[in-house]
């Protein structure tokens, strides 16, 4: 029972009898989880936390990191990974942090953002960044301040002390997500870098890895889950997530975190990964945790999704698509095991492309997500040989010729002009009942400036004026695609 207890504590809080002070101003949050998570007594805090940094390696490199992964459970478990994580910040070098963390008691939708006043610890009053948590829920009403969320949960009150320790002065804005769909994530990572651009700030996803497995298991879905978040997989995560394979608690902080990452062009970094049996002795059932860092490449940023397909995943997909053309001609074809497996198991937007001779032969797709890839592949490509109106029905005589191209879609995401990045996004314009798209090779075949791209979209695919898109009352969705062919 004691062993049961000591691992709930790794994660969950521990009990009423802990509770901090109660609230007397909803804009002043006191500690709540003081004395259970880690010590009331700032003296003792403080030693434990400058012990727990004098053991970590020194990591730091000249450059800060632009986001970090942190645990947030009792510290005598989970703070030597924490230490890793802040010993990699360079003190003083910081004067905001996001605080990302999930809400283990509500569920709720969008994020909770605290927008004013200030956060105690036993170790002093830190202030909110009142200006950038503005920002932040500027436009976003789904970002609303909800203080029933925020003041019994600990993923983001256990971040401060070892912060404080770390950088001295400094704010911060906290955020709490439950939301984990793509759309509420990038949503939120675009609203987080616009509020901080051109500020010395640090985005903090608070999460542990796996909960109550026994150490072996556990080791093997950390590191995997670990190795995923590193490279910045998302949709990795996301996969292994509903399938069971990887746990964090924090999916909705870590899946917003890493689209933050994209935005920007951050690469990862492990530091640490180990769970709760180091102080609890317990093997049976333990809770996992990983330090992470991310820092800026300065590299342009790639689609979303773009390491998802291996080179072998791709040419399975590509001989799919070949052979239900085959099948349907009549033409002998090497049989292909059907695409059922994991990643083709997902719901995708799918575009097929024909070309023969260099030229357009037929291209058929969906923008939206509405049937499994390994379904969604061979069905377009025979939409794409013989429902395409614009061309005749592909015919047995020319198949030999013929080059096929795929392009896997990530969701529509609402954008305006100036967001969109030529070569990399495709766009849909959309006004009344009238809508177009455009996928992003066509700026790299065509060479036009994104003006005359969104004016031929609109004349072109959509039959607006030229000038629609300018209007405020067409819509832009950009996506990204993942494009690939077997020429």
């Amino acid at each position: 029972m004691v062993k049961k207890s000591l691992a709930a504590l790794a994660c969950l809080v521990w009990g009423l009898s802990t509770v901090g002070t109660a609230q007397a101003d909803s804009s002043e949050r006191f500690p709540y989880v003081a004395g259970s998570f880690y010590p009331k007594d700032p003296a003792v805090l403080t030693r434990m936390v400058d012990g727990f940094f004098e053991k970590a390696p020194d990591r730091a490199p000249a450059e800060n990191p632009f986001m970090v992964l942190a645990p947030h459970a009792g510290y005598v478990y989970s703070g030597p990974a924490a230490a890793e994580t802040y010993k990699s910040i360079h003190p003083g070098s910081v004067d905001t942090v996001i605080l990302l963390g999930p809400c283990h008691r509500a569920a709720f939708s969008g994020a909770s953002v605290w927008t004013r006043g200030s956060w105690t610890t036993p170790l002093g009053v830190v202030e909110i960044d009142t200006s950038t948590a503005e920002a932040i829920v500027k436009d976003h009403p789904e970002f609303q301040y909800t203080e029933a969320v925020h003041l019994t949960e600990h993923s983001l009150e256990t971040q401060i002390p070892f912060l404080q320790r770390r950088l001295g002065t400094f704010k911060i804005v906290p955020i709490l997500v439950d939301d984990a769909s793509p759309s509420n994530c990038r949503s939120l990572a675009r609203a987080i870098i616009s509020a901080t651009e051109g500020k010395k700030s640090l985005l903090v996803a608070s999460s542990d890895l796996s909960h109550y497995h026994d150490q072996a298991t556990a080791r093997k879905m950390d590191s995997e889950a670990l190795d995923l978040f590193s490279r910045g997989d998302s949709e990795g995560l996301r996969r292994t997530f509903a399938s069971g394979e990887t746990e964090m608690c924090g999916a909705a902080a870590v899946l917003t975190a890493l689209e933050a990452t994209r935005l920007v062009g951050a690469e990862g970094k492990i530091l640490l990964q180990s769970d709760s049996a180091s102080a609890s002795g317990d093997t049976g059932r333990v809770v996992g945790y990983g330090s992470c860092v991310f820092y800026k490449t300065g590299k342009t940023p790639a689609p979303v999704g773009s390491e998802t397909y291996t080179a072998e995943e791709r040419a399975q997909m590509l001989a799919a698509a070949r052979e239900a053309i085959a099948k349907k001609l009549g033409v002998a074809s090497v049989e292909q095991p059907a695409l059922s497996a994991d990643p083709f198991a997902l719901k995708r937007a799918v575009f097929v492309t024909l070309k023969r001779q260099g030229r357009l032969r037929g291209c058929i797709g969906g923008l939206y997500p509405s049937e499994p890839l390994g379904e969604a592949i061979p069905h377009m490509a025979v939409q794409a040989a013989f429902s395409d109106p614009r061309f005749p029905p592909l015919s047995a005589n020319e198949w030999a010729d013929v080059q096929i191209e795929i392009s896997v879609l990530t969701v529509p995401e609402r954008t305006t002009a100036d967001e969109i990045q030529m070569g990399r996004d495709g766009v849909i314009v959309r006004k009344g009942m009238r809508s177009g798209v455009f996928l992003p090779q066509v700026a790299d075949e065509t060479g036009w400036s994104k003006e005359t791209f969104l004016s031929e979209l609109c004349s072109q695919k959509a039959g607006l004026s030229a000038e629609a898109w300018k209007d405020p009352a067409t819509e832009l969705y950009r996506f990204q695609v993942i494009h690939f062919s077997d020429s």
